[in-house]
């Protein structure tokens, strides 16, 4: 067991399996008893981490024992009645965050990486799961808040000159920008029923940042979910939809009685509950379906959708409500 993978260039992330191995401190066999493998153990001058590899006589990976296990089986018992079989199969170029998932998935505190025939070629420890935890968990607000990357910098973005900081947030607010001057327009263009009937106008902020708050929601759980789940495409719109009907309902019941009684309308109550709905619906299905389609166009599957959501959003709830209130209002 030696091979291990060569350490990425320096301008490049890594974001696979075997860039984040190191051989494995301890390697036993499954008819080896359990007190002279913990007697070997005590002898590293390196402790062997929360795991102690089992392979056969290939160097094929067998089984997994951790130091817990070890500590209270019988010494006389081979470690191979004592080692955890059910491992998940880990590839050198199975991305770095789906390993993550399987870690914890499988409650591994460290997880073994093996060639296409099952031989061990390292061991991904807890602390190298724990950098790739924290690594992704400030990509993904990076990517959320629309800030792209050009190289590890992207990790420092808070340390970066001003005129980098702008550079990786500036695309993505211009695409914004350019939506914001489209949502002016709708409103312009209702501007003679907001002069007959201005109590139209008072929800427009309420709307859009409810539009913008399950949206953002959708988004989190996509960033972060398409690229684990694997269930397919259709099936998670299908449940987003559905959840954002449900919410988008309770938010129309809770809205109605309000607006009726605090306007004395009726017909601009149901407007309001009406735009609800149908922009919570939309909202979650945007919030997931954007971050997809930035994938299938071969951007990555989380830059921008932010900003670029939000303003989609906002537009199209503009839309809505403008449209509900001219058929039940107007």
């Amino acid at each position: 067991m030696n091979a291990t993978a060569s350490a990425p260039p320096a301008t490049t992330r890594p974001d696979i399996a075997a860039d984040h191995i190191e051989p494995a401190a301890l390697l036993v066999s499954p008819d080896d008893s359990v007190a002279d493998v913990v007697a070997r153990a005590r002898a590293l001058q390196r402790p062997p981490g929360d795991a102690v590899c089992v392979v056969d006589g290939g160097g094929r990976l067998v089984g997994l024992v951790d130091a817990a296990t070890l500590l209270a089986a019988d010494p006389e018992r081979a470690v191979g009645t004592v080692m955890r079989r059910d491992l998940p199969r880990v590839l050198p170029d199975t991305d770095r965050e789906q390993m993550v998932s399987l870690a914890l998935e499988h409650r591994l505190a460290a997880v073994p990486v093996v060639n296409d025939a099952g031989r061990l070629l390292g061991v991904a420890g807890p602390l190298a799961l724990m950098e790739i935890l924290r690594r992704e968990h400030v990509e993904d607000l990076h990517r959320l808040a629309g800030i792209a990357r050009e190289d590890t910098q992207a990790v420092r973005a808070l340390e970066d000159p001003p005129l980098r900081r702008a550079r990786h947030r500036l695309p993505w607010l211009l695409v914004g920008f350019g939506g914001s001057v489209v949502a002016t327009f709708i409103v312009a263009r209702f501007e003679s029923a907001l002069s007959a009937a201005p109590a139209i106008a008072f929800f427009v902020p309420g709307l859009v940042y409810l539009a913008d708050a399950i949206g953002t929601q959708s988004e989190a759980v996509a960033v972060r979910g398409l690229s684990l789940s694997r269930i397919g495409v259709a099936r998670l719109l299908g449940g987003e939809l559905r959840t954002g009907l449900l919410i988008g309902l309770v938010l129309a019941l809770a809205a109605w009685p309000l607006v009726w009684i605090a306007f004395g309308d009726a017909a601009l109550a149901a407007a309001v509950g009406l735009a609800l709905a149908g922009a919570s619906a939309l909202a979650t299905v945007l919030g997931l379906m954007l971050p997809w389609a930035l994938a299938r166009l071969g951007t990555d599957p989380a830059y921008g959708s932010g900003p670029l959501a939000t303003i989609l959003q906002d537009v199209l709830t503009l839309l809505i409500y403008f449209g509900c209130v001219s058929w039940v209002v107007l």
